[in-house]
């Protein structure tokens, strides 16, 4: 891959893109499998998994205290078409006595950073926890306070963020927290995820504004009823922003993972402002992942999709609409919709994520700072971006360590001649490979690599 000084010539198209590009897997899905495979009664497979950064530290942070995460090849995962990520990738996820003292590096990985203290509250010793200098900045007070109130020790020096250390006991009492989760759902979902294994239980009680990202704590939740954990959600008949988890055992499962609807988007994107082609297959019908949001919000922006057994298909009409629309359900997808509403032919208002700033990067400066950097007119707002089509011209595209960013870059590199994507293998968080996925979906083979 590329070092991370480098400037990466974003492709320009030559022409109307036509291509079907497999994409690995959900690194949502992956990572909360690992968690959950390691917490069950019984040794489980997590088929197709994302193979990324992100993902990688969750597996090494798991085996650091204890947890027995073997990679493999498995003919089950095999017979699944176009498995990406290297055909029959499966991990074999062995649970054991967690265990102390460990370190466990999280990098930048929100789901690593979050997901994880819980886990180690259930270890028998301490857990030290550190990770990349913007981990430092990204908050994690709610977790923090949330296991402290539910019996756990915890030394942050008061900051309420990393580096920490977590004093496992070798099991929590659990119960009732009420916790501040409108800066982030995995506050919520770390909880949720562990809960089960917890003495009384969990009930998680969201005591502050507006939560993002609520499909993420669908996802957990249906996750975890799959594992055979009973939970109660408002969307169940419960109170609202309250979800209780009973205290039981988890079983072992065989897990196929979708594909990482969300990476789908720059490939999507591409078919939409080249008034191209595009189809991702194995697109599920029925998905938690918010990047399903993809098919209505491109739709609203002139493309037409199309859902059959090929997978999700996205035609693009010669067209880009502007859009106005609430994404704080889909905060991540905010940087790609910026990237398009950039190139469309009327303004576009992006709301709902002021919670972005907190992000891998503060994302709504970032973006601004870019698009604009390239001749566009972006203003921020409280809670998202005003986007003003302007003619682009080609220039530096700075990434701020932020995978999400390196691929908006690329997708005004189709069509804005000499725009350079700095530090491109960024991508490796959740998207390995981007590059020559990016030049073989140009060159009409992508579908060829897998």
């Amino acid at each position: 891959m590329t070092d991370n000084t480098s400037l990466w010539p974003a492709p320009l198209a030559p022409g109307a893109v036509d291509a079907t590009v497999p994409v690995p897997g959900s690194k949502s899905v992956t990572n909360r499998a690992l968690v959950l495979a390691a917490l069950a009664a019984e040794p489980g497979w997590v088929r197709r998994p994302l193979r990324s950064r992100d993902t990688l530290l969750m597996a090494g942070g798991l085996r650091a205290m204890g947890v027995g995460v073997e990679e493999t090849l498995s003919a089950n995962s095999a017979s699944v078409s176009g498995a990406p990520g290297g055909t029959g990738e499966a991990w074999r996820v062995i649970p054991s006595g967690l265990r102390g003292p460990a370190r466990v590096d999280v990098g930048n990985a929100g789901t690593v950073m979050r997901f994880l203290p819980p886990v180690a509250a259930l270890a028998d010793g301490p857990v030290r926890f550190d990770g990349d200098r913007r981990s430092h900045e990204r908050p994690l007070h709610g977790v923090i306070d949330a296991l402290r109130a539910l019996g756990a020790r915890i030394d942050d020096g008061g900051r309420g963020a990393l580096p920490m250390t977590v004093h496992g006991g070798g099991s929590l009492t659990g119960g009732r927290v009420e916790i501040d989760a409108s800066s982030s759902s995995q506050f919520v979902s770390a909880l949720l995820l562990s809960g089960a294994r917890f003495n009384q239980g969990v009930e998680v009680r969201h005591t502050g504004g507006a939560l993002p990202s609520l499909p993420h704590i669908r996802m957990t939740v249906e996750m975890l009823r799959a594992a055979g954990a009973q939970v109660d959600t408002p969307e169940s008949g419960g109170e609202p922003n309250v979800w209780r988890v009973t205290a039981g055992a988890l079983l072992g499962r065989d897990l196929v993972v979708e594909p990482d609807l969300s990476n789908a988007q720059p490939f999507l994107a591409a078919a939409l402002v080249t008034g191209g082609r595009v189809t991702i297959p194995d697109w599920p019908r029925h998905t938690t992942q918010p990047g399903d949001a993809l098919r209505e919000i491109f739709t609203e922006m002139g493309g037409v999709c199309e859902l059959d057994e090929r997978g999700l298909t996205l035609t693009g009409t010669g067209r880009v609409r502007g859009i106005d629309v609430d994404l704080s359900d889909v905060g991540e997808l905010t940087p790609g919709i910026a990237a398009v509403a950039a190139l469309a032919d009327s303004e576009s208002r992006l709301r709902g994520v002021a919670h972005l700033r907190l992000h891998e990067t503060d994302r709504l400066a970032a973006l601004t700072k870019e698009i604009n950097g390239l001749g566009g007119d972006v203003t921020e707002t409280g809670d998202g971006l005003v986007v003003r089509p302007r003619p682009l011209h080609g220039g530096v595209f700075h990434t701020y360590e932020d995978h999400r960013l390196a691929t908006a870059g690329a997708v005004l590199g189709l069509v804005v001649k000499g725009v350079e994507v700095e530090d491109v293998a960024t991508t490796a968080k959740t998207l390995p490979d981007f590059p020559e996925m990016w030049q073989a979906m140009l060159d009409g083979t992508a579908g060829e690599r897998m």
